[in-house]
């Protein structure tokens, strides 16, 4: 089974209208569609470019303005998927739960079925500048390319939730992401690779670029795309598909073929899911 997926670096960047920001997303999705793309992800927390919308008196919205958007963000993005035939990943979307707010990973299927993936660990500044609860959580989600799994950002940074993915089936991580600078940028990349590595699973990663000025916790970011391999002799040696140039507004593209990833967990220079010492540790099948 070999299928398409596109990343979009998504530039932040001050709006004024919910149209603008429908416009951008299809901006990306036709380039992905030009490309032959059967999956596109969008980075995390790409809504907050609403909050740069602003209120009557020009002041910009905050993160418990969010939520007001949701219905037409569910409509938009599951609007697109069936209009272009594709699973769109809409990066994360702040959503109230019982006068909590998460965020939540969205899968948009070409049929129109919308699923949902809660981000499981929350960094001190989400808790502390927003109030962010965590997930409850970890689901895998089937579709007619393979199984597939969404963690989000700080999510990927913890090796045990990617082994319960990979123990339920997933063969593809999709990871949106948003990181404000070099340091967070390269937990999340580096660690996406130890996952690729130890699972011997695709990674499929994306993070957002530009700025938003008038949006707290939003005024930088440091974001490049990855579609990230194991690291054996299939694959290329330094277990990437494709990578974007760092902060530029692009779309990445590659295919991703899941008998190469069946193939090295057989009989691969090395069987990292295989030879687990399970007897030593948690088996998380």
């Amino acid at each position: 089974m070999t299928f398409r997926v596109s990343a979009v670096q998504y530039h932040l960047h001050t709006i004024s209208s919910f149209e603008e920001f429908a416009a951008q997303c299809e901006h990306y999705i036709k380039t992905a569609e030009e490309y032959g793309a059967e999956f596109i992800l969008f980075p995390e927390f790409l809504t907050t470019q609403l909050m740069s919308i602003g209120d009557a008196e020009g002041r910009a919205l905050s993160i418990e303005d969010l939520p007001q958007f949701t219905e037409r963000y569910r409509e938009m993005f599951s609007g697109f998927a069936k209009k272009y035939q594709v699973h769109i990943i809409g990066g994360t979307h702040v959503l109230r739960r019982n006068e909590k707010l998460y965020n939540v990973a969205h899968l948009f299927y070409p049929d129109g079925r919308i699923a949902e993936q809660a981000k499981l660990h929350i960094t001190p500044a989400e808790v502390e500048g927003w109030n962010m609860g965590a997930g409850e959580g970890l689901e895998v989600f089937e579709t007619d390319k393979g199984t597939i799994a969404m963690l989000t950002c700080y999510d990927i940074e913890f090796p045990e939730i990617v082994r319960m993915a990979k123990a339920k089936g997933a063969d593809v991580i999709f990871c949106p992401s948003c990181t404000d600078d070099r340091h967070g940028f390269h937990r999340v990349r580096y660690t996406s690779h130890a996952r690729a590595i130890e699972n011997q699973i695709y990674v499929v990663l994306t993070g957002t670029v530009g700025s938003l000025p008038t949006v707290d916790l939003m005024r930088a970011n440091f974001g490049q795309a990855a579609i990230i391999t194991p690291n054996d002799i299939p694959f290329p040696p330094k277990g990437l598909l494709a990578e974007g140039e760092i902060n530029d507004d692009m779309i990445i593209t590659a295919d991703l073929d899941l008998e190469l990833l069946y193939r090295v967990r057989e009989r691969g220079s090395v069987t990292t899911w295989r030879d687990r010492r399970t007897d030593l540790y948690t088996d998380w099948t």
